[in-house]
């Protein structure tokens, strides 16, 4: 038994730091969850930021957009030129995406600076990324709302976790670098 957790170090750190870290984020964000409820924001401050930052992304580039907390659910209901397309809840807001890259990079974290550099930086360009997408598919919804299964289920969240995908790529292309130059 011995023998194979000397073997199998790596992977047993990997998994042991993945899911911790994982399921430490996951406490933490319904943590918030649960502390917003009662807030002053409606659905919550991250997904409302969001919303109002998609919002303001499609005013910039020239259309009427508006973002308004839904009346009932826990939403914000996004309407382009006046027209309805879409409810912006919890999900859209990127966290749950951004807690599993943190998971992942500290999982192969090495060199304490170039990890905090790399796990703030991708997490701002997660949370960024999906502001554009938002808006972006908002636009898509508006323009071509026969496609809307398809732009919401595959084409956009296929860009959210593809970026991620890639960020990962480079972490591990960044640490394979540093473990070859340490050697």
């Amino acid at each position: 038994m011995k023998a194979l957790l000397v073997k199998y170090k790596s992977v047993i750190r990997f998994v042991t730091l993945f899911i911790g870290s994982y399921l430490i984020f996951l406490f933490l964000y319904s943590v918030y969850l649960k502390y917003a409820e009662g807030g002053n924001y409606h659905p919550d401050y991250i997904t409302h930021l969001v919303a109002k930052q998609s919002s303001s992304l499609l005013n910039s580039i020239g259309y009427e957009a508006e973002v308004v907390p839904h009346s009932t659910l826990t939403s914000m209901q996004l309407f382009i030129n006046k027209q309805y397309l879409a409810e912006i809840v919890e999900g859209c807001n990127s966290i749950s995406v951004i807690i599993l890259f943190l998971s992942f990079v500290i999982a192969f974290a090495q060199n304490i600076k170039k990890t905090i550099l790399f796990l703030f930086s991708g997490a701002v360009l997660v949370y960024a990324v999906n502001v554009i997408r938002i808006a972006f598919l908002a636009v898509a919804l508006y323009k071509f709302p026969e496609y809307q299964e398809v732009l919401h289920s595959v084409v956009f969240p296929g860009i959210i976790y593809g970026m991620v995908f890639i960020l990962w790529l480079i972490w591990i292309r960044i640490i394979s670098n540093t473990a070859t130059s340490n050697e």
